[in-house]
């Protein structure tokens, strides 16, 4: 069982992967590669803030979405 705090950094750093993942596919990213750029950056830091979470975290960590990108 996850905590609140968990469980709301996994939804954010999931949403965060999935634009991520849209910009890079988009057609304009051949263009444009500033917004993939951005994309990434709000993905990282997500991923390293639910990272630092679960490091302190009494509750169990669950970390399906964290093996997905890397």
């Amino acid at each position: 069982m996850n905590c609140l705090e968990c469980r709301d950094l996994e939804r954010a750093f999931q949403s965060r992967l999935d634009k991520y993942i849209e910009s890079r596919s988009a057609a304009f990213y051949r263009v444009s590669t500033e917004l993939a750029a951005k994309k990434q950056v709000d993905m990282e830091r997500a991923k390293t803030d639910l990272q630092e979470h679960q490091l302190m975290c009494p509750f169990p960590a669950n970390v399906k979405y964290l093996s997905q990108c890397g």
